[in-house]
């Protein structure tokens, strides 16, 4: 039982060797281990603070990219809008060149139309005068057999020719 019950000599040079490395630890140890908890301390603290910062700005940012993807999406429905408006209207303006040539083409097929319908009617014309000459020359020559009927039927013509 001897090393369970405490020896006053034991205890006074524990005591004594105690105070001796408190008093070397206090002289030599404590200042730098109190300045390293320090620094180590200051370290945590900034880098708690540097992170903190570092997630206002990163909350920022992320706004920000909210923002900047907002305007980008109003961007692009006002470049859509405008896109259709302009196909529309290239569609519009198409339509109505189409229609417009379309309408010429005709115009010209009916000036064309008319033209030929008036070549043959004056053709019709020149044919039906030619016939009609050729037909009152057989007429006239059944009828006028002779010289004398013949010369009195020109007499008579120029006559109406002066008078007129």
């Amino acid at each position: 039982m001897e090393l369970v019950s405490p020896n006053v000599g034991t205890i006074f040079w524990m005591i004594i060797v105690f105070g001796i490395v408190a008093f070397v630890l206090k002289k030599f140890a404590w200042k730098p281990i109190l300045n390293a908890l320090n620094e180590r301390e200051e370290s945590i603290s900034s880098a708690l603070n540097a992170a903190q910062e570092a997630r206002k700005e990163m909350e920022n940012l992320k706004a920000g990219n909210e923002e900047l993807l907002a305007e980008a999406r109003k961007e692009k429905e006002l470049i859509m809008r405008e896109a259709m408006a302009l196909k529309e209207n290239i569609l519009a303006e198409a339509k109505e060149k189409a229609d417009a040539e379309t309408q010429r083409n005709i115009e010209y097929a009916r000036q064309q139309i008319q033209n030929e319908k008036a070549k043959a009617i004056n053709e019709m014309k020149k044919q039906m005068t030619e016939l009609s000459f050729m037909i009152a020359e057989k007429v006239i020559r059944k009828e006028m057999a002779d010289n004398k009927q013949h010369q009195a039927m020109v007499e008579k013509l120029i006559d109406e020719i002066k008078l007129n």
